[in-house]
């Protein structure tokens, strides 16, 4: 178990659903369980601290400057949290494939990294203010795994044309992805929080 975490049990047994929380730069594992439970009451928690520091703030990958990543770092890192998931499903007993992980910003980033790199360890994902990661030597194939990514048309660290560019590549990969902008800047709206729980609804009645 390579990263500091927290799993808070669902209340049902076994969980309807997984949450795989990833946080921001500079978060922690506390920062996203209230973000969590608000998307889905009923789902079991498994948030996660970022094992690189950057000026002391906890991060999921090393980057070069703002918006421009160390790949390789970026590489070793999707690897790492790829084996943590099905660990930490023999740990916590529950099916990998209930697992949906919900990422923000730099957490997002290392969701779709492990997307793009390890396909099938994340079934569904919710990537909130994402940007490509990284851009793989051949795509991979992710028929049957949805994602919704939530972009801000004012984010001053991304630019539309980032996101939209994520976003043809998991849908060339074969992903049904859901791309919504909000009028707002890098902080989440509750409009887009209310859309990610009927996503997250939608999925379950598939």
């Amino acid at each position: 178990m390579d990263f500091i975490h927290h799993f808070i049990p669902a209340h049902e047994t076994p969980p309807r659903r997984v949450l795989l929380l990833l946080h921001g730069t500079g978060g922690n594992e506390n920062d996203m369980i209230p973000l969590g439970r608000d998307l889905d009451p009923a789902a079991a928690l498994l948030s996660l601290r970022g094992n690189v520091l950057e000026n002391g703030m906890p991060r999921f990958f090393r980057r070069l400057a703002e918006g421009v990543f160390d790949e390789e770092d970026v590489v070793r890192r999707a690897h790492e949290l790829a084996d943590f998931i099905p660990a930490a499903a023999a740990k916590y007993e529950f099916d990998p494939a209930i697992l949906s992980a919900v990422g923000y910003s730099n957490g997002a980033n290392i969701s779709a990294a492990v997307l793009l790199l390890y396909p099938g360890a994340i079934k569904s994902a919710i990537l909130l203010r994402a940007m490509v990661p990284l851009t793989p030597a051949t795509l991979p194939d992710l028929a049957g795994i949805r994602v919704l990514i939530c972009s801000g048309t004012r984010d001053p660290i991304i630019p539309v044309e980032n996101a939209e560019r994520l976003t043809a590549m998991l849908r060339e990969s074969g992903a049904d992805v859901t791309l919504r902008f909000e009028e707002a800047g890098h902080q989440l709206v509750f409009d887009e929080i209310a859309a990610a729980k009927n996503w997250l609804r939608e999925s379950s009645r598939e």
